[in-house]
């Protein structure tokens, strides 16, 4: 992983290994190590839950007391800042928590470790408020014979975003009376974006996050509507907190997190990194199958590229790799020396990468005799140029976005 920032630094320079050879892994946190979060977060959280062993739980909890024994008043409202953004807030905090009955946590109550917990029981509250919320809107549609899939929101779990991502088959029209009438919602105004996606926001009365629908369609354009059919056909239920929700099956979500990392935002969150790293080492994934989805949907170099880096990401900090095929690899377009750390997150080059997948996604759309879905995408470039120019004139691209 390439970080261009000079303020950022690691314990000793880890090289890539796209032959998942061993790799030594970066030593503990030092006292002279610089403390970033995008470093020290980084570590704690693709190293926790990985060695279970006593003497692994005691290595991540030594590692977790020297992180806050090096963190001052002064930095904690950077950690805090940074962990919420990449909605990793819980993940790291808890690991803070396990410290409070630990000796690093005697007369920490009122310092570091206070601020880490009392942080944490309020996003805990946020989040089991959005659940609640969210298990009614599943259960309304539901109850009306209305499919609905929860997308992008729990990945992230015990975290949750900013928003609340749904995607249905249902009309526009049951969407926006169900959302109006039976949660008194108002739907927020739209995009030239969210027109040709089909999405729909909406605030609901007492929720602070926003709720978004992905309506029959997925992709920046809305031009994926058979990988849109099939992820509703293949969902399946979890459980979380005693709430119910279908959710995409492991395949599906790894698509739709290249979607939206690779084609649309062009940058990660980290907890892209660690919800991907936490999946490919805790669920079967069937590789064959999902390359023979993406290759149909066109977008089989970017999710090759979205699996690569998360891969990179983890041998930098971590000194392993994924068990990822040989085949991913081989369609990956590039890795993670090409991201940077700038302004905040992992950024994907633009120019020529995301250019070139974004090529290739179209060519693969209009070879197919997808019409629509190729119309759909040329216009993909004009709404950029617009976004571009708006965003120069007036700081902003709302409106087109």
């Amino acid at each position: 992983m390439h970080l261009q920032d000079p303020t950022l630094h690691t314990n000793g320079t880890v090289p890539m290994d796209k032959n998942q050879q061993a790799v030594k892994a970066p030593g503990p946190v030092s006292q002279t190590q610089v403390m970033n979060p995008l470093t020290i977060i980084s570590r704690l959280l693709l190293n926790a839950g990985r060695d279970r062993t006593p003497e692994g739980i005691a290595a991540n909890r030594e590692e977790a007391s020297a992180v806050l024994a090096r963190f001052d008043q002064a930095d904690f409202p950077a950690l805090v800042k940074f962990a919420a953004d990449h909605h990793v807030l819980v993940r790291t905090f808890e690991i803070f928590n396990g410290l409070r009955n630990g000796n690093a946590a005697e007369g920490a109550e009122n310092g570091i470790l206070g601020q880490a917990l009392a942080t944490l029981d309020h996003e805990h509250a946020r989040i089991a408020h959005a659940l609640s919320a969210l298990e009614k809107i599943c259960s309304e549609f539901e109850a009306q014979g209305l499919r609905l899939v929860v997308i992008k929101t729990l990945d992230h779990w015990p975290d949750l975003g900013n928003d609340l991502d749904l995607y249905t088959d249902a009309a526009p029209a049951d969407v926006r009376r169900i959302m109006t009438h039976s949660f008194q919602a108002e739907v927020e105004e739209r995009s030239w974006g969210d027109r040709l996606a089909c999405k729909w926001n909406f605030r609901v009365p007492g929720l602070p996050e926003l709720v978004e629908f992905h309506v029959g369609r997925l992709g920046q354009t809305g031009e994926h509507v058979e990988l849109a059919k099939n992820l509703i056909e293949r969902a399946e239920h979890i459980q979380i907190r005693g709430h119910r929700f279908r959710v995409p099956a492991p395949p599906d979500r790894l698509m739709i997190s290249t979607l939206q990392r690779m084609y649309r935002h062009f940058y990660f969150r980290l907890c892209d990194i660690v919800d991907t790293v936490h999946l490919l080492e805790h669920r079967h994934v069937d590789f064959p199958a999902l390359r023979a989805s993406a290759m149909k949907s066109g977008i089989w170099p970017g999710t090759a590229t979205y699996l690569t880096i998360a891969s990179d990401y983890l041998t930098q900090y971590c000194g392993r790799s994924l068990a990822l095929p040989s085949f991913v690899w081989s369609a990956s377009q590039f890795g993670g020396d090409e991201v940077t750390f700038r302004k905040g997150f992992l950024r994907v080059p633009i120019m020529p990468h995301s250019v070139s997948l974004f090529a290739s996604q179209f060519a693969s759309t209009a070879g197919s005799r997808n019409l629509s879905g190729a119309a759909r995408l040329s216009l993909l470039p004009w709404l950029a140029t617009a976004a571009a120019v708006c965003y120069k004139i007036s700081g902003s691209d709302k409106g087109i976005w």
